[in-house]
Order: structure tokens, then sequence, then C-alpha cells
């Protein structure tokens, strides 16, 4: 069978990687096409008919900046699905671009997948009714969303959580501090703070000064940051020469992971990073700064449906983590957090308890494979 797959960023890229890994097992004739990433490009052994480093555009000004390469890469799409004719469109996260697609391919008779679910349980709640008329079966990877989606009269599954599947696999690769240290050029004799800003250049442009500004206040600790795939290091260097003349930090690309589990702390801007460091284990802060942070902020106080916005603490239904967003991600209350979290204190005790809580709620269901097998038989008995 032939599938159209839509990721519009890295961290989507990595779980439809795994997606198409776990088609193939259960279909051996699949094709694809499809939005996204390198790491799906390497899994379906083709390229991209978009690559999403051209699609991650946030925030109402970005989009309204970029809004005609948003739109031509609408009908490029809508012309590719059009010209490949798949047997089923499934999507990614993404949902301002790929409800539009869910419309579009809904209306030619193709069925579509949702793998992780918008999260229409923190605002834009109205997009329910879109995805029950438009998607045919949606997947969660969030144990909570069963219950809201029950609410509004629509069943769909958990699965289990991709990020588990993935880190539980990167654990027994991951090298020793030492070894980290020499195969990046870092300092063994420095603890490291990891700087996770993001996969944008927007947000990496508005959350990584604050948190290198946070990370210098502890000169017996080296800052380095986790690279995104489609930034490349010099973009790094001109947003931490913009805020003044800062030492410019090492950047690690492909190897966040054994970055973050070797860093005795991380800032994490908020979004699966969080998961993904809370699941490695590491203490951390997140991180959340926008234009207009303090107008932004009160906007957002008064939209938004939830208690939380990082995942761990939504998952756990606790502040397991802070949240330092908007105008209150500062470098002072950034480094008087990271205080409690680079030695032994109560704080950081809890947050490690917490941690194993987090796992233990989330099981060990493989969210890719469990998606596939139920996507395949879906269409082989149709």
């Amino acid at each position: 069978m032939k599938y159209f797959i839509i990721a519009g960023e890295a961290s989507g890229d990595l779980h439809a990687s795994l997606l198409i890994s776990a088609l193939r097992n259960a279909d051996p004739k699949a094709e694809f096409r499809f939005l996204g990433g390198d790491k799906m490009a390497s899994s379906a052994g083709v390229p991209p008919v978009v690559h999403y480093r051209d699609m991650a555009y946030m925030g109402f000004i970005e989009v309204i900046k970029h809004l005609r390469q948003i739109l031509a890469i609408m009908r490029r799409t809508r012309r590719a699905i059009s010209e490949y004719r798949p047997d089923a469109v499934i999507l990614v996260d993404y949902p301002s671009f790929n409800l539009k697609i869910a419309k579009y391919a809904h209306g030619m008779g193709i069925p579509v997948f949702y793998y992780i679910s918008p999260k229409v349980w923190a605002w834009k709640e109205y997009r329910v009714k879109e995805i029950k008329q438009y998607v045919s079966r949606l997947y969660s990877i969030l144990p909570f969303e069963t219950e809201f989606f029950k609410r509004h009269g629509y069943d769909i599954s958990y699965v289990g959580n991709p990020t588990v599947t993935e880190i539980d696999a990167a654990l027994s690769e991951i090298p020793q501090f030492d070894v980290f240290c020499r195969n990046h050029s870092l300092d063994p004799q420095k603890h490291i703070i990891a700087l996770v800003p993001g996969s944008r250049r927007k947000e990496i442009a508005n959350n990584l000064p604050e948190m290198l500004k946070a990370a210098l206040m502890f000169p017996d600790y080296q800052p380095v940051i986790a690279g995104a795939p489609s930034i490349d290091s010099d973009y790094y260097t001109r947003v931490i020469r913009s805020e003044g003349s800062y030492p410019i930090p090492p950047v690690v690309f492909n190897d966040t992971f054994a970055l973050v589990r070797n860093a005795d702390a991380a800032l994490v801007t908020s979004g699966t990073a969080t998961l993904e460091t809370a699941l490695l284990g590491t203490p951390q802060i997140a991180c959340y700064r926008m234009n207009g942070s303090r107008l932004v902020y009160n906007i957002y106080a008064h939209i938004l449906k939830v208690k939380y916005v990082t995942l761990p603490n939504l998952i756990t239904d606790s502040p397991l983590i802070p949240e330092l967003l908007l105008h209150y991600c500062n470098k002072k209350t950034i480094a008087e957090l990271l205080t409690h979290l680079l030695s032994v204190s109560p704080k950081r005790d809890a947050m490690l308890e917490g941690y194993e809580r987090l796992r233990s709620i989330l099981g060990n269901a493989n969210g890719a494979e469990t998606t596939a097998a139920d996507i395949v038989n879906r269409l082989s008995s149709k």
C-alpha cells in the first residue's frame, strides 16, 4: 500500500521515521511519500516532497510573514497527494497545516489517520469537530487525552508514547561522561549544563540568550548547546553575539540524548524535549520566551484551558518541573531555580521521584508498532 505522511518539525520527523519503519514491518510492500526531515528520508528511502525546515514557522507574526510560502507548500502538498493517490494519509501533530490536508484528503475519499493528536485540549477546542469529520482514526500518545475526546463523543486509543521507546533504545548506547566529553572536545573536568533551546530559529533566538546568561552564572560548569538538525552552528553564534560579548558555548549536533543524559541539569524549551529530558533522568527547567512576552502571557492566560504547558506536568497532573513562561523566563529566575538542581536538594530529589511516576504512567507499549499494525489492519479489511 501507498502512504503519504506529513510531519512539520524535528520531533515529528523522529516519531514519523519510527512509524515508517513499523509500517514496513507490518506491510513489506509499503511505499512512501512525505513531508518531513532526514530521519523520515532514511526510513522511507526517498527524499521529502518538502523538508520540514521550510515549514517550521511559529507564532501568528511568523506565519503572516511567510504566508505566501506556506500557501505554496499547501498547494504543492495537495498536488502531490492528488498525483500519488495514496491508500492512506497519515498526519503527525502540526494541526494548523495538517487539518487542512485532512479535509482535502477526506474529500478525495482517502482514509486519514492522525498519529500524535493535536493538542486541542489546551486551546482551539473547536478543532475537535474537524477531527471527528475528517479523520478516520486518531492515535493518542498521552494517556489523559482519551478522556478528553470521550467527552466530545470521539473514541480514541492511547497507543503508548513513542518517546519512551526512543529513550529506552538510546540509553544503552549513551557513552559515559568522560567518553562523551572526548567525543565532542569538551572539558572533562567541568560538569555540564545542557541548553536545549528548540528546533526553530525564532524560539532559539528568543530562548537561548537567557538560558546562556543564567548558565554562565555558574562558572564551575560548562554550558553546552543541543544543536537542532536543521540549524547551522553559525546561527547560534549570531544569536549570542546579538546580545553582547558572551562566550560561545560548544554546540553538539546529532547527540542530544547523550548531552542531556550527561548533564547535571538542563534548560529546555517547552515541547517534546521536556518529556525526553524527564525520561533521560536529568533535572530540568522549562524555558519559553516570545516577543512581546508580557502582553502574550496575558493573552495566553485567558485562552489556555490547562494548568500546565509542559508534558511531564500535564501527564502527571502536577508541577513536576518549573515552567518559566514568557516574561517570567529570565536569567535571574532561571539561575535561582538552577541552584537547587545542580546539587543534592529536596527539590532535585522530588523531581527525580516524579520522573519515576511519569514513566510508570506512560507504560511500555510501542506507539509506532501499535499504530502501524492498526492502520494496516484497517486498510486491509476495507
